[in-house]
């Protein structure tokens, strides 16, 4: 079954150097615009004890062109400086509902560098894009066909570190979902491996960032030296953005790839809820944390496996998959980061990782298990917020094998439950529970 989405399409162009000079001029007027309104939003609120609308952001912009001190707003394409006030409007949304931190000023040096252009602001003719205030159209690299037939509906252009050039059309594309497959697998997100599989493959990292250190560190010496102010200082920095820019994208093209492949091969994929906020507080990995970019690849698996009719599920954080063994559903009481293969009392010898992402897909079956049997009507909800589970929490037995052999807790999992449930997937079940709960600190994986 297809459906319909909104996608973006991004590419590359060259402007010609009136085009960047009105670009660069439109770049500074949106930091301005978003700013002030920002400025006079925060001011209205602890003076007054007031909230300001967008309707009220853009009657006063209005009067700032008016006014002799900013009337080179007038000489910009009106619709990008709408759309800032649009974006700090949800900004303060999104504040307000607790997703997200009071909205903080842009930088002329840190922030990036953007407009965005409505339908009423450009031209698109035969696959030809002229921007307002623009008389020529832009120069564009089409790197990929934009689909049959698409209209843009928002056109952003951007400008990066490196000094390249960007424009991405907002099109609606069609996607048909992919044909459903038997398939499922868990993934253990790591640093040695990037991701173990269930079915005993380890993904390779790369590591992107330690191949150009060598590259990055070079540049980064030579930015030291320069003046600061000066030209060559200008160019040294340029050279330091490149290489930042040539790891970035190569590590969003593995991602990408990576991303894909788990989508199309496997109708389920289970993931853990990692706290990457957390975990780069470790200093000696947090360089390493960064470099894999755990919550990049969890938001393209999110993305792809929506769009292509396939099942997304997340553990909870606490749940002790490196811990627990997949033979037999026996809780270690311990387990250092250094051990990397470990037998447990039943006789099962296990790879870390491979016997995490084991654990990991066997208790994603359980959690959409209890999901589905948890009745129609609403649940009540605990003091404690959580809605009401239907199962009781069993005991779990801490160090002792259980008496099932030869079988791993996926099998068991989907056996027991066709035979009506108990054993190992009771005990497991009770681990995803106390999990879900929050008791006790994170176990290391």
């Amino acid at each position: 079954m297809a459906q319909v989405v909104k996608r973006a399409y991004k590419y590359r162009f060259y402007p010609t150097p009136g085009q960047a000079s009105e670009l660069a001029r439109t770049f500074g007027c949106v930091r301005l615009v978003y700013n002030k309104a920002l400025e006079e939003r925060t001011r209205a609120y602890r003076l007054e004890g007031r909230r300001v609308s967008y309707v009220e952001s853009s009657a006063r912009l209005t009067e700032w062109k008016r006014s002799g001190e900013f009337d080179f707003l007038s000489e910009v394409s009106s619709v990008p400086l709408q759309q800032a006030l649009r974006h700090l409007q949800a900004a303060f949304a999104n504040f307000f509902a607790r997703r997200a931190t009071y909205p903080t000023f842009k930088s002329k040096k840190k922030s990036r560098l953007s407009a965005e252009y409505t339908r009423s602001a450009f031209r698109w003719r035969e696959g030809r894009l002229t921007l307002a205030k623009m008389d020529t159209p832009l120069a564009i690299v089409w790197s990929r066909p934009l689909p049959e037939g698409a209209e843009p509906s928002t056109v952003t252009v951007s400008k990066d570190a490196a000094g390249r050039w960007f424009v991405s059309l907002l099109v609606e594309d069609k996607i048909a979902s992919l044909a459903p497959v038997e398939q499922s697998v868990g993934v253990d997100a790591g640093i040695t491996s990037l991701a173990a599989l269930s079915t005993g493959e380890k993904i390779v990292n790369p590591r992107h960032e330690r191949a150009g250190r060598r590259r990055l560190a070079r540049a980064q010496r030579a930015l030291a030296r320069k003046v600061k102010g000066s030209a060559n200082r200008a160019k040294a920095r340029l050279k330091v953005a490149r290489v930042h820019a040539r790891i970035a994208d190569r590590r969003t093209d593995f991602l990408h790839k990576l991303t894909t492949r788990l989508v199309c091969e496997n109708q389920t994929v289970v993931i853990e809820d990692l706290t990457v906020r957390t975990l780069v507080k470790n200093h000696s990995l947090a360089r390493a944390i960064c470099d894999a970019s755990w919550r990049q690849m969890r938001g393209m698996l999110e993305c792809k496996a929506r769009w292509y009719g396939r099942e997304l599920l997340v553990v909870g954080r606490w749940f002790p998959s490196s811990k627990l063994c997949s033979a037999c559903g026996t809780l270690q009481e311990k387990m250092p980061l250094n051990v990397r293969e470990w037998g447990c009392a039943c006789g099962a010898m296990h790879d870390r990782d491979v016997n995490a992402a084991i654990n990991i897909l066997a208790a994603g079956l359980v959690e959409r298990r209890n999901a589905c049997g948890a009745g129609v009507r609403p649940q009540g909800r605990r003091p404690g917020g959580r809605p009401a589970e239907k199962q009781e929490t069993l005991p779990v037995r801490v160090g002792t094998p259980g008496s099932s052999r030869g079988e791993d807790v996926n099998t068991r999992v989907l056996r027991e439950d066709e035979e009506g449930g108990g054993g190992t997937s009771a005990a497991l079940e009770a681990v995803v529970r106390r999990g879900r709960k929050g008791g006790g600190r994170p176990a290391p994986t």
